[in-house]
């Protein structure tokens, strides 16, 4: 079986990634990363959506970001928007957050002699953010294979992308085709620590908003109002 490093979050599109990578046939090894993320029960759900997919390996890397990536999501001082202002990045952009962990995923594939990486970046139902782009994905796998010992003897990295191009309503309908729980599954910028969401919050906005669109029954549990 070939390796797959997939970066799992925690959230909603990392999980339909990785039961991809694994329909596919990968061995797919797993990455979170705790970077001082507000929403930090998200890593719990990464944990478990990995036990579900029975991953080959999972590794939580800690890296703290709080002291030099200014954002909502590091900031839990900061009130998070609940509505998308066409045309801005919005605050919850996490300055490099898709590069930096891009970069940590190919130098444990490069380990793992695995040229396979995965990421559920999406450029439809997003908030905007310039790293989530296929412009980008595809500039970051160019800079893989020159920056790298596997790439200079021609062993060349693929960055999949595969919802790049997807909606959340059919996000949410190929999870669902692939057996995924999605309620094991925290997107929500404030979950409590049990990974209760807000309903409130841009990402419990879209994700919910994808539930209807796909005409299936939203599981996320909510924190009591």
């Amino acid at each position: 079986m070939k390796k797959a490093v997939v970066l799992l979050s925690g959230g909603m599109d990392s999980a339909t990634t990785l039961a991809i990578a694994h329909q596919a046939g990968f061995l797919c090894y797993a990455l979170s990363i705790d970077y001082g993320q507000r929403h930090h029960s998200e890593l719990q759900a990464a944990a478990n959506i990995g036990n579900l997919i029975q991953v080959a390996s999972h590794q939580f890397i800690k890296l703290d970001l709080t002291t030099l990536a200014s954002s909502a999501l590091t900031d839990p001082s900061t009130t998070l928007p609940t509505k998308e202002e066409p045309g801005e990045i919005p605050i919850t952009y996490v300055p490099a957050r898709n590069t930096i962990m891009l970069s940590l995923a190919l130098a444990w594939a490069e380990v793992l002699q695995s040229y396979d990486i995965f990421i559920g970046v999406t450029a439809v139902d997003y908030s905007g953010y310039p790293d989530c782009r296929p412009d980008y994905i595809a500039a970051f796998q160019k800079m893989t294979n020159l920056a790298t010992k596997a790439g200079r003897e021609g062993k060349y990295f693929q960055i999949h992308a595969p919802l790049i191009n997807c909606s959340k309503a059919a996000i949410i309908r190929k999870g669902i085709t692939l057996g995924l729980d999605y309620s094991l599954t925290v997107s929500c910028y404030q979950a409590d620590e049990s990974g209760h969401a807000c309903g409130h919050c841009n990402a419990c906005r879209i994700r919910h908003a994808g539930f209807i669109a796909a005409g299936i029954a939203d599981p996320t549990r909510y924190q009591e109002k």
